[in-house]
């Protein structure tokens, strides 16, 4: 009896050594799957930033001058608005994307440090030393220097232009000037129009449109700050315009009321402003914009320096976004005031797209406005990069991932 008990209790001491080696090998396991699961967050987090920053980039590869300086600005803030590393702010301290991140390439997939010839750009970028904790305590045990380094994970996106089916226009409608037909419509490359503040516009005019089909006023500011769904053959609506349109497209000018800011309604890389008195031939302003862009530069150094230099009294609003390399314009900025318009026919339907530069903020609904027409949104050349559903066959171009 006492000989049949000792074994019994040695099998129960066998058998707890055996649990314990199973529980080890069961934790190696649930460590491995617990981070590898968090790696694959990390890389698909990665992945997202690496897209974001590539369609953004890609959106200002639009053949001018500055068109590089302004894809890397937009690819690199893009991407970095995004967090990585369980939705770390600061992708937990390992480095976010740079300017090394981003390349540029032509037709051919060549590199391409040329501004007219960039096709398409690619973001990639490796996230070093992802921690593996549960890996790491494993490797405490089995001496593994791989696992207790941590993990690096990689993502890679590339983007280019492609004509869209749908847009996100300004909220105006674009007649054109009798006999015109496709693509200028009657008008010239360089000249300005004037937006009509009062009644529809009629042949070679520009009026504000409800995209969406209505003639409801508050509809036309909701739009103004972004819409998209715009189609060839929409019909358009002729709404009145009411003081808050104002706000939003002055916006655009880094140009705000004390309760608005460009860390809320983004500006472009520039308020410079043009009228028939700081740019005199009246026409053409686009080459100048551009040098302004890249400079980030102001409407002015200060809103009376503003309303001086273009004779716009702009009396409700309160201050400009900084100019600079390190101020608002280039840390919030995009590529706000280039942007396509509705061409309508005489039942007020979407025909096509016509690009225009917008060159003057609104002192108030009530007062005209004017605008550059850069061409047809369609062309290859056109500077006007839109935003939009891509798959279309001659909708104005809208970037889209191609890897």
């Amino acid at each position: 009896m006492h000989a049949g008990i000792v074994r019994i209790s040695k099998q129960r001491g066998a058998f707890i050594v055996t649990v314990c080696l199973m529980l080890f090998f069961l934790l190696g396991f649930i460590g491995i799957a617990l981070d590898f699961g968090r790696l694959f967050i990390v890389k698909t987090e990665l992945q997202t930033a690496t897209d974001a920053c590539a369609l953004a980039a890609a959106q200002e590869l639009d053949r001018q001058p500055d068109a590089l300086v302004r894809a890397t600005n937009a690819g690199l803030a893009a991407g970095n608005a995004n967090g990585v590393v369980m939705q770390s702010g600061n992708w937990n301290g390992r480095g976010r994307l740079n300017a090394n991140n981003l390349s540029f390439r032509d037709a051919n997939h060549t590199l391409t440090t040329t501004p007219d010839q960039a096709r398409y750009a690619r973001c990639e970028h490796t996230q070093r030393a992802t921690a593996t904790p549960l890996l790491r305590m494993l490797a405490v045990f089995g001496n593994n220097a791989v696992a207790d380094a941590g993990a690096d994970v990689f993502a890679r996106a590339e983007a280019t232009l492609a004509p869209s089916q749908s847009t996100c226009p300004l909220p105006l409608a674009l007649k054109p000037r009798l006999p015109g037909v496709k693509p200028d419509y009657g008008f010239v490359k360089g000249e300005w129009l004037t937006l009509l503040s009062k009644g529809s516009a009629t042949n070679g005019q520009i009026g504000w449109a409800n995209l969406d089909g209505s003639n409801n006023a508050s509809e036309t500011e909701a739009e103004l700050k972004g819409y998209c769904g715009t189609r060839v053959n929409d019909q358009l609506g002729t709404p009145g315009v009411q003081q808050s349109v104002a706000d939003v497209w002055n916006a655009r000018f880094g140009i705000y009321k004390n309760n608005s800011g460009p860390d809320r309604a983004q500006p472009d890389y520039t308020g410079y402003v043009y009228t028939a008195k700081n740019h005199a031939p009246g026409r053409n302003a686009l080459a100048d914009f551009q040098a302004k862009r890249l400079a980030f530069a102001a409407c002015a150094a200060s809103l009376a320096a503003c309303e001086t230099a273009t004779g716009i009294k702009l009396n409700s609003f309160q201050s400009l976004a900084t100019p600079g390399s390190g101020g608002e314009l280039r840390r919030y900025g995009g590529n706000r005031r280039i942007a396509p318009v509705p061409v309508v026919n005489g039942a007020n339907k979407v025909v096509d797209f016509a690009c225009m530069l917008m060159l003057q903020p609104v002192p108030s609904p009530m007062a005209d406005v004017q605008l550059e027409y850069l061409g047809n949104a369609s062309e290859p050349g056109s500077p006007c990069i839109a935003s939009g559903l891509p798959g279309g066959s001659a909708g104005p171009l809208v970037p889209v991932l191609v890897l």
